[in-house]
């Protein structure tokens, strides 16, 4: 099997801050793997909270042994980033390989378009409301938050967009206190559920706490091994997969997940089209879907996802699986 990488850079459309710093460009992994015949395709994103950077990710996938498949995969490298990419070119590769989709091989009805959340990046309670105002039409938004003062940013939102669906992501900013303090409020401002507000590793303080609005696990939960550990602290779990390795792992998650009484979110990085059309096979049915990656770009793959009034499309061959 030949394995092929390459560094790809997206611009952005404007800035994108969130608790833990901003950026202005997308640098992804491409991956590309080859049988001679057939060639797949899959796309990461290297994640500095992670340990990830694009020289780490890059050196994982160089130590592959030659031959491989997609489920011995999973014992070679860990969950993260460099697997995901080459997970997802796998199923892609094996897609073209037996002229289906790969929904077919996953034994899964053909997807729908979700509606998926737009983000608006952390900013001055002023300008979250002007972000707002300019996206009040779309029917669910994700306010990035995380810092000792939001609750200004959080009134300017529902202000700016007063009919929209609410999401918060507080990307671990926030200490039990802030977020005790702020849970009536999320409630009084319709809220729909708030994203990892205590740090991961540090979010005991969850258990018994009273959570009005549903909490949903990202840095807490990376893939199955993770579930164990989110008991009595989580409503919601939220699958990336740069977090879980992949799109095979991703789907084992979300079955055991969802066995275990948890709501699925499925969301990611900030990335290519490439890099969410596999996630939207996981998004189908899901509480929330979070994949505007590609709305957040000034430039994007060719054949991308189609996003309009009805979500986000499932992808076409061209682009990947």
């Amino acid at each position: 099997m030949q394995i092929e990488v390459t560094r790809d850079v997206f611009r952005l459309a404007q800035v994108f801050t969130i608790s833990r710093g901003s950026r202005t460009e997308a640098k992804v992994l491409t991956v590309h793997v080859s049988d001679g015949e057939h060639r797949g395709r899959g796309e990461c994103v290297p994640y500095a909270r992670y340990g990830e950077t694009l020289d780490s990710v890059e050196a994982e996938i160089a130590g592959l042994p030659a031959e491989f498949t997609r489920e011995s995969l999973m014992g070679l490298l860990p969950a993260g980033a460099a697997r995901n990419a080459v997970d997802c070119a796998l199923w892609d590769l094996e897609a073209k390989r037996a002229g289906k989709r790969a929904w077919e091989l996953a034994g899964l009805p053909a997807p729908k378009p979700e509606i998926t959340a737009y983000t608006l990046s952390l900013d001055t309670p002023e300008a979250m409301q002007a972000q707002a105002a300019k996206n009040a039409h779309r029917p669910l938004l994700k306010i990035k938050l995380g810092t000792p003062d939001d609750m200004p940013r959080l009134e300017a939102v529902r202000a700016g967009a007063p009919d929209a669906r609410i999401i918060v992501d507080a990307n671990e900013g926030w200490s039990a206190g802030v977020y005790a303090d702020l849970a009536p409020h999320l409630v009084r401002l319709g809220v729909a559920l708030v994203e990892q507000p205590l740090p991961a590793g540090d979010d005991d303080a969850l258990i018994g706490m009273e959570r009005p609005v549903p909490v949903c696990a990202d840095e807490s939960c990376h893939d199955r091994a993770s579930l164990p550990g989110l008991k009595g602290k989580y409503d919601v779990i939220n699958i990336k997969l740069d977090k879980t390795g992949g799109l095979t792992e991703a789907l084992e998650l979300r079955r055991e997940a969802q066995a275990r009484g948890y709501g699925i979110m499925v969301g990611c990085m900030v990335g290519s089209s490439l890099a969410m059309a596999p996630a939207t096979l996981v998004a189908q049915g899901a509480l929330v879907t979070d994949l505007d990656g590609p709305l957040l770009l000034a430039e994007d793959r060719d054949t991308p996802l189609i996003f309009d009034d009805a979500g986000v499309h499932p992808p076409e061959a061209a682009l990947w699986g």
